[in-house]
């Protein structure tokens, strides 16, 4: 019984010690690539780049701002001025709580944090999860000039819920499982949770390398990314009735070959329900057309300021 628990007390010193270096390896391979906002007790980390008509990207779950800056900022910043910001406990923008965090919450924090640099009648685009926050932003400040959806997780949808993010977000369990994976999980693994997201496609040469997709793996990230995926269906059920309300213009870009976020629970519901919301469909392409169908997505951000009267740089 001895050997037993000396033998756990060891493994939980190592799984603690490995996070530990772990965790400040991936900070400094992928340090942060902008400023930070203070406000309150409120800390953002956000990248701002151009000039023109206020253009702000949300990243979905799992990511950082250098979902982003791979590519699409560089592609826009000659006629918007992009903003992209890190959402609560993702990237380098410190948790808003330990639990309980709702889209409410990160669309007010980064609706301030976008005020407080001056960010003025912005085009929102959200991806995957973002795109729930876009949604989000939009119904409760009415400032927002127009969004762009893409791949976007807005209306709850049927089945259960991942084990994995449920446990994860669980108090006591949580904080465990989160460790064990932060110290364990392998960079294989890492890598193919990457181009699963892209499939049927695959990730653009660079895209694992430039991601930071090991900033996630600290038990922080992984804890409020999981408790955020957790709660997401019901915060949409709460969210979703006032979306026939908004009278902005809406693009929506979704693939349907996406298995990540359905094309007809979300976005052709969307397009259905809400007067302003236009829907492209993108024929064999999967989660992440903003880098494998970037034109499009482009364009849709181009027909939305037109559409929302906003002029170009």
């Amino acid at each position: 019984m001895i050997w037993i628990l000396a033998l756990l007390a060891f493994l939980a010193l190592l799984t603690l010690w490995r996070v530990r270096i772990r965790a400040r390896r991936a900070e400094a391979d992928f340090p942060p690539e902008g400023l930070f906002l203070h406000f309150g007790e409120n800390c953002v980390h956000y990248v701002q780049k151009g000039k023109g008509p206020d253009l702000v990207l949300i990243h979905g779950a799992s990511g950082n701002t250098r979902d982003f800056t791979f590519a699409l900022m560089d592609a826009l910043s000659d006629r918007y001025r992009v903003t992209i910001f890190d959402r609560p406990g993702l990237g380098h923008s410190p948790r808003l709580a330990r639990r309980g965090v709702t889209l409410r919450d990160q669309a007010d924090l980064l609706a301030e944090a976008a005020q407080r640099l001056g960010v003025k009648d912005p085009i929102l685009l959200g991806q995957s999860f973002g795109g729930a926050v876009a949604m989000a932003w939009a119904v409760h400040h009415p400032s927002v000039a127009a969004v762009v959806n893409v791949s976007g997780a807005t209306y709850p949808w049927p089945g259960a819920l991942d084990r994995l993010y449920a446990t994860l977000s669980r108090p006591v369990i949580g904080p465990v499982l989160a460790h064990v994976i932060g110290a364990w999980v392998s960079d294989d693994y890492i890598e193919d949770a990457i181009e699963g997201v892209f499939a049927p496609q695959s990730a653009p040469f660079g895209y694992a390398g430039h991601i930071g997709a090991p900033l996630v793996a600290r038990p922080h990230s992984l804890m409020a990314n999981a408790q955020q995926r957790t709660d997401l269906r019901a915060h949409l059920e709460d969210l979703s009735p006032a979306y026939s309300g908004l009278t902005l213009p809406i693009e929506i870009v979704h693939g349907d070959a996406d298995d990540t976020v359905s094309l007809t629970i979300h976005s052709e519901a969307m397009a259905r329900d809400v007067p302003g919301a236009v829907l492209t469909r993108l024929p064999g392409i999967g989660h992440m057309p903003h880098h494998v169908s970037q034109d499009h997505v482009i364009a849709a951000i181009d027909r939305a300021a037109a559409r929302a009267g906003l002029g170009r740089a």
